[in-house]
This record gives C-alpha cells, structure tokens and sequence, in this order.
C-alpha cells in the first residue's frame, strides 16, 4: 500500500479506484481524460485528484510491490497497461501506439502509457518488482508477461525457448530483446501463468 502525506495544497493524481482510506481534509476529484483512442482499446478514462492537506492511501487491484520512479524531465518511460499507479503533478501521461507487431506479442495491447515530465511516478507489479541498467549497447532478453516499465528501445523476435519461458507467448519462442542505454523494471509473475495456475486449483465441475 501507497501512504502518502500531503501537505496543503499540494496534489497527487492516481489510478480510478485505488483510494483505500484518506482523512476528511483530502479532496477528491475526477477529471475526465477523453480520447477516441481510449475508448476502443479500453484505456483509463479518468484520473482521481487528490488535494492535501491529509494523509491518503492507495492500492492497487493485485498483490505487488509498488515502486518510486524519479522522473527528470528528459527521459520518457512506457509504461504497461497495468503498471501505473500514481504520480505528482510535474508528471504528465499519454496513451500512445506501440505498433501493430508489439501489440500484437509484446504482452502490453496496441497503447502502452507513456509518461514525461519531472516528479515522481509509483508503478505496481504482479509479484515482486525488480530492475535492469542496461549499458549503450548492452542487450537483455525479458519474457513479455514480465514487463513493468521501461526506457530502453525494445524488439519482439522469435527465439528459440525450449520451455525456459513461462508465458503462452513465449512458448512459442517470442520475447522482448532490450538495447541500452535504458532502464528496465520486470515483475516476478507473469499474469496470464498465474491465472492458468489459479484455475488448475480449481475443482472442476460436472455431471456424473
């Protein structure tokens, strides 16, 4: 869980639906983020505003860690579908089209968040969240269910996986080759192994 103390005036903008608790001197607010886009690839549509003075807390839908980013105001992070969480105010995020080929393989959907500016940015993961410094030059091969957030260039090729991988995608050897320079957060679990593994503990019914 994310606690923040917010001092008066100052705001903090999250992801619909992921207060918890706040003190009674927190406002809230919704503000309508409308965009053809959006609507057809089923985007967030809004963003929750919170105003300080006061304490709030924030949560995601899942188990996780959730992670500070420290945005400079160059570099620009993409973010995954499910990734976002919260950020300060300096800290702007667009939806934009990662192309047809990584939508399609890359585990994220066609728009991925894209996300500038200088404050901080708290991300959340299925799992743990861990990083990778890549060096100019410097390449990383990640299975496509794992990724978090990033600012190194990436492909989707095919490889061979010989059953190293665990995601549906990458059985059928395809992942997501990294260069450096950048930066890359993974998380521990792979959404769509782990819902497979949930309805393998589920009895199954029928009739005898």
């Amino acid at each position: 869980m994310l606690y923040l103390r917010l001092q008066p005036g100052y705001e903090i903008k999250a992801k619909p639906g992921s207060m918890v608790a706040m003190d009674a001197t927190v406002q809230i607010k919704g503000k309508l983020k409308f965009s053809v886009k959006k609507v057809f690839t089923g985007g967030e549509m809004s963003e929750s505003i919170f105003t300080g003075p006061g304490e709030v807390m924030i949560a995601p839908e899942t188990w996780g860690d959730i992670v500070p980013i420290q945005l400079d105001g160059r570099t620009e992070w993409s973010v995954g579908k499910d990734g976002f969480l919260a950020c300060t105010t300096g800290v702007t995020r667009s939806t934009k089209s990662q192309g047809l080929g990584k939508a399609l393989f890359s585990g994220e959907g066609l728009f991925v968040h894209h996300v500038s500016g200088q404050g901080v940015m708290w991300v959340t993961s299925l799992g743990a969240v861990f990083s990778r410094t890549l060096q100019p030059g410097e390449q990383w091969i990640v299975d496509n269910g794992h990724l978090v957030a990033w600012t190194a260039k990436y492909k989707v090729e095919r490889i061979d996986a010989g059953g190293f991988f665990s995601a549906s995608h990458t059985d059928e050897g395809l992942v997501c080759r990294f260069t450096g320079p950048g930066i890359v957060y993974c998380q521990t679990r792979n959404p769509e192994t782990l819902g497979e593994w949930i309805r393998e503990q589920v009895p199954q019914t029928g009739n005898n």
